[in-house]
């Protein structure tokens, strides 16, 4: 096989792969079972007939409900787990963080856990002496590196676990909601950090609960549901998929479809969206300056009497991360509709975004989100294009407008003490 040949292979690739475990009220029915060759426990499957495949460069997202499968998944990649039956192709090394504290001995230092570690993962001595500074380095301990790690906070286990992995040099990195115990600024790190993994042409699976972190880094998405693979592309595609799932409409094999043309919509339809519009006051279009007052109009049409309904919007920027979603229900407004009736809410604001590309999801729920009682959810309903900034420039997606006040050292000190 050429090198040109083995560059595009994936470096992780799982095949038709279930996992069944035994489990048993108690050791002694364990130890029955084997004796007496009868059977004491019961089978449950994490994992049926998955299949799926990492290359090098990208990032795949794995999502689904809680016992969905997903540590299983990476359980199974790492080579913690051997599956019952299928198989998981690797090229090169697997190293990750899954559970917190695992192959860590609490009993001993964090420079001695770091060593042991970085050896276990595949280092050899003379590699993890020689990165053991970039590994106490990134992980930003300081003098706790001296310490027990029985007196770490979950925080600083996650921040050395993932120094360690990450400096192991792997092709593949698992990554099991870990981030989620880092403060904000040890994530952005740890961000900026797979960022740069993957461009090198490391391969990364990234279970979350955080659907934005999910759309904002990766490549692709997996959604799992009991042990299978319900859902695979986008993440916008995947994590939408997720919604339509946790709102129980999973099975709702239809779109559906109004004159305005979008999709990705479903519900119960008791009260349909029939028409979602963006228009700027001054730009009389969806393409509004930063700061420009804008009006979003959502048009309903109820198919039967809908007591105590809430009409709410939902702005999403072109990674599909939520920006600003608001609803009648937020405002205390009271909604209900007789069969056949038809009216227009219409939301007005100013547009304080960040020039760039968003869209505009619409929805139609009972209480204040649309996963109590979906009646309608339309999903990028339509575009919205920020172009331009009205008043002082600014960063960032959002304009907060503070009020800048500089005086001299002197006078705060003297205000102080007063």
């Amino acid at each position: 096989m050429t090198m040109a040949e083995q560059s595009v292979l994936p470096t992780i690739r799982v095949c038709d792969v279930t996992k069944t475990y035994r489990l048993y009220r108690s050791p002694a029915d364990r130890l029955k079972e084997t004796i007496l060759r009868r059977p004491y426990g019961r089978d449950v499957v994490a994992l049926q007939h998955a299949s799926l495949s990492v290359a090098p460069g990208e990032i795949l997202g794995v999502v689904g409900p809680n016992g969905a499968g997903k540590t299983t998944l990476l359980k199974l990649i790492a080579g913690i787990s051997k599956p019952t039956s299928g198989a998981i192709e690797r090229h090169g090394r697997v190293t990750g963080v899954l559970a917190l504290g695992t192959g860590f001995n609490l009993d001993l230092t964090g420079t001695q856990n770091a060593i042991t570690n970085a050896q276990l993962l595949g280092m050899s001595a003379k590699e993890t002496q020689t990165r053991l500074p970039q590994i106490i380095e990134f992980a930003e301990l300081g003098e706790f590196m001296g310490e027990p790690m029985k007196s770490y906070s979950s925080g600083m286990l996650m921040r050395l676990a993932f120094s360690v992995a990450i400096h192991s040099e792997p092709t593949c990195f698992l990554i099991d909601e870990a981030l989620a115990v880092g403060d904000a600024h040890f994530q952005q790190k740890c961000f900026g950090r797979i960022r740069d993994f993957q461009a090198s042409g490391g391969a990364i699976v990234f279970v979350s609960h955080d659907l934005n972190a999910i759309r904002r880094v990766c490549s692709r998405a997996v959604l799992l549901r009991a042990g299978e693979v319900l859902e695979q592309g986008s993440p916008e595609t995947v994590v939408n998929a997720y919604y339509k799932l946790i709102a129980g409409y999973e099975n709702q094999s239809k779109p559906v479809s109004n004159k305005s043309g979008f999709s990705g919509s479903y519900g119960s339809l008791a009260a349909r969206i029939h028409s979602v519009d963006v228009v700027g006051e001054h730009s009389d279009t969806n393409a509004v300056s930063s700061g420009e007052v804008t009006t979003v109009t959502v048009a309903v049409e109820a198919q039967r009497e809908t007591p105590e309904v809430t009409i709410g919007i939902l702005i999403r920027d072109r990674f599909g991360q939520d920006v600003f979603g608001t609803n009648t229900h937020q405002h205390n407004l009271k909604v209900s509709f007789k069969a056949g009736e038809r009216c227009v809410c219409r939301f007005r604001m100013a547009m304080n975004l960040g020039p760039g590309r968003y869209t505009v999801t619409a929805a139609i729920h009972t209480g204040e989100t649309h996963l109590d009682d979906c009646i309608h959810w339309a999903d990028h309903a339509c575009d919205l294009e920020v172009v331009g900034i009205t008043g002082p420039r600014f960063s960032g997606l959002c304009r907060l407008s503070p009020e800048i006040d500089i005086r001299p050292w002197e006078e705060i000190n003297r205000a102080a003490k007063s």
